[in-house]
């Protein structure tokens, strides 16, 4: 196989830099690589892997000669996702902009790398919160086919970006000092407070958010007709996501059992000894590519209803890593 070009696009936002810290950590190899970003943000410096390169404003030439391109997400995917699709670029895109099209694969590696087979050059990595829950339904539906899931998600600050990160800070130092909180980011203060809303409202008083993990899992799972429910809330930490998840399946599976199948999916950690306070919580997942699940409890009236809590880095597998992981998946299996 020939050495590959690659290019990451928005190389100087939290995503994009997330993405360079992991193309390192996994020694993804390649040829040469190119750090796109907005006519902004050109001319910056950033030092990858001993070399100091100066970041490249996106025209529609930047994609020539190069073979995978990952999109840390933004406006630019719209502009210029499929122009680089067209010019014989595999592009693997962090936005929303794609994830529903018919012709686009929305791919979890380990949890339907065998969509990646159809790929023409386009490929969505999905939204954070679907990601790490996919990640822990896969093994129970592979198993005892859920016919049902309720998740109720309590998302970080920095899932609004670095600018959700700012103005929490700011708020909690201001609340903390009696000074006027003011936010701009989130629709009401988030120091010390919960907001059950995260994106724009769409039918039946849903969230964008919360449609986006229903239909997103009924792609990734191939599983069009599964009952999903969502309710998405912001919560004043600054990293990683968690969620309560509840499903009902087919076939009974005891928490012992769930236990067992997360301990053999790859990716997943069980962390669950409630009694000795085990349980995955954000604090102590950032930064780190697994994700986490504990608080495994049958339903109480419901025998084949089953309760979990699952928390990631949201940045992390729930993009960077993801994004990264679907292009080493190509390599291996030769779809460049």
């Amino acid at each position: 196989m020939k050495p590959l070009n690659i290019a990451v696009l928005g190389a100087t936002g939290a995503v994009g830099s997330e993405i360079l810290k992991v193309l390192n950590e996994k020694n993804f190899q390649f040829n040469k690589i190119k750090m796109l970003a907005s006519k902004r943000s050109a001319g910056k410096k950033i030092d990858f892997r001993g070399t100091t390169y100066t970041v490249e404003e996106t025209t529609n030439s930047s994609f020539d000669g190069v073979d995978i391109a990952l999109f840390a997400g933004g406006p630019a995917s719209k502009e210029f996702g499929r122009l680089a699709q067209k010019k014989g670029c595999i592009v693997i895109d962090n936005s929303s902009a794609f994830r529903l099209e018919p012709d686009v694969p929305l791919v979890v590696p380990e949890v339907n790398p065998e969509h990646l087979k159809k790929h023409q050059g386009l490929i969505a990595n999905p939204n954070c919160s679907t990601i790490i829950m996919v990640m822990a339904l896969h093994p129970i539906h592979q198993y005892g086919k859920i016919d049902r899931v309720i998740v109720s998600t309590y998302q970080a600050a920095s899932g609004a970006g670095a600018e959700g990160i700012t103005e929490l800070r700011q708020q909690a130092a201001d609340y903390l000092a009696g000074k006027p909180v003011e936010n701009k980011i989130f629709a009401h203060q988030l120091a010390f407070n919960l907001i059950p809303h995260i994106d724009v409202w769409v039918e039946d008083d849903y969230t964008k958010e919360e449609m986006k993990m229903v239909y997103e899992t009924q792609k990734i799972m191939d599983e069009p007709n599964m009952k999903i429910t969502a309710t998405t809330v912001r919560v004043p930490i600054v990293r990683s996501h968690s969620e309560s998840i509840y499903v009902e399946t087919e076939k009974i599976i005891t928490p012992e059992k769930a236990k067992e199948l997360w301990s053999n999916m790859p990716g997943v950690v069980v962390q669950d000894d409630p009694q000795n306070n085990v349980y995955p919580m954000p604090l102590y997942t950032s930064d780190t590519d697994e994700v986490y699940v504990g608080r495994t409890r049958r339903d109480l009236y419901v025998e084949n209803g089953l309760n979990f809590w699952v928390v990631a880095d949201q940045i992390r597998k729930g993009a960077a890593t993801n994004a990264v992981q679907i292009a080493e998946t190509l390599v291996k299996n030769n779809l460049v």
